[in-house]
């Protein structure tokens, strides 16, 4: 699988890299601890390097899993988590204090079972903690050696702007997907690219809606909360997302490929973008996305995808 420079770190990621959001078990549905453990395996022998991974994904759940997939591994893979979501039961609040912070790193250096982080992430802003102190909380715990290099996520033009100018970040984790594509008209992407930042995109299969397994008209099992998130699921969208897929559909067909490896890809090649994040929750749905590292899409494809995504937009723009 191609490997690509994320930023000015010297650090080489994987085009596709995995999200585990999924392994936490909470949000996309519950999975076991030993088919989270040989999917993280699974992505490493695929190619992917890069696992990305969150406290808050699952209360620490999907950390410990994947600190116990990486032992013996760690190695072969860079390894990135988040900070400032803070969960206590079903309360969750945004929190990036100094000391908050502290307790977070030790947290997921002891989940993980590392002596170091190889990226970590602001994982949402804060707006009530001053961005001084938590870039110097964070450039502190960088020298002290338990992280390697700094990112963020979630963040606007200004955020990034700000954060910039108090320390150096390596990388910005954005969604994009051929279903929302707001990177490209708010300055962040192209902010990016000027500043050397790499971009780590989460959702580029739309939550799943551009796997296509649930159809022109989406519906989630019991215990699956995608839809609180993702804004594909919405009737008032479902034509929009219906002509997507119809497109993607067709372009897999050409290649021998399934519809989600278009839109993985799609995302991965775009300009501006380093490596896309997918998540999965078993060793089929890992390899297959893997798969999407190895397919191109021509100019002329890309540009039918880019017009049909155009529907989305317009969809939403008349829904206010």
């Amino acid at each position: 699988m191609e490997h690509r420079a994320l930023g000015r770190s010297g650090l080489r990621v994987s085009k596709i890299g995995l999200g585990t959001w999924g392994l936490g078990g909470d949000f996309y549905g519950p999975v076991g601890e030993d088919a989270a453990i040989d999917t993280v395996r699974a992505a490493i022998d695929s190619g992917v390097n890069l696992i990305d991974t969150a406290p808050a994904y699952g209360d620490g759940r999907a950390e410990e899993l994947v600190g116990r997939a990486l032992n013996g591994l760690r190695d072969s893979v860079l390894l990135a988590t988040k900070v400032g979501i803070v969960r206590k039961g079903k309360r969750i609040r945004r929190c990036l204090e100094p000391q908050s912070i502290r307790t977070e790193i030790e947290g997921s250096l002891r989940r993980l079972k590392v002596e170091a982080i190889d990226l970590y992430q602001i994982h949402w802003p804060d707006p009530d903690t001053p961005l001084e102190q938590t870039m110097e909380t964070l450039l502190r715990i960088r020298d002290e050696g338990k992280v390697r290099h700094l990112g963020v996520s979630n963040f606007d033009q200004v955020q990034l702007e700000q954060t910039s100018s108090l320390g150096r970040i390596e990388s910005f984790q954005p969604y994009y997907s051929l279903l929302g594509r707001a990177i490209e008209e708010d300055g962040t992407l192209d902010f990016c690219r000027e500043h050397e930042i790499g971009v780590l995109c989460y959702g580029a299969l739309g939550g799943g809606v551009l796997t296509g397994k649930f159809g022109d008209r989406p519906s989630l099992p019991e215990g699956d909360h995608r839809h609180n998130f993702y804004p594909y699921f919405a009737e008032q969208v479902r034509d929009a997302v219906a002509r997507v897929l119809r497109e993607v559909r067709a372009i897999a067909r050409v290649h021998g490929a399934e519809p989600g490896h278009v839109a993985a890809a799609w995302a991965a090649d775009s300009p501006g973008i380093t490596s896309a994040l997918i998540g999965a929750k078993s060793v089929d749905q890992v390899s297959s996305n893997a798969l999407a590292g190895e397919l191109v899409l021509s100019p002329e494809e890309r540009e039918r995808l880019d017009r049909a995504s155009e529907a989305i937009e317009e969809a939403r723009e008349q829904e206010q």
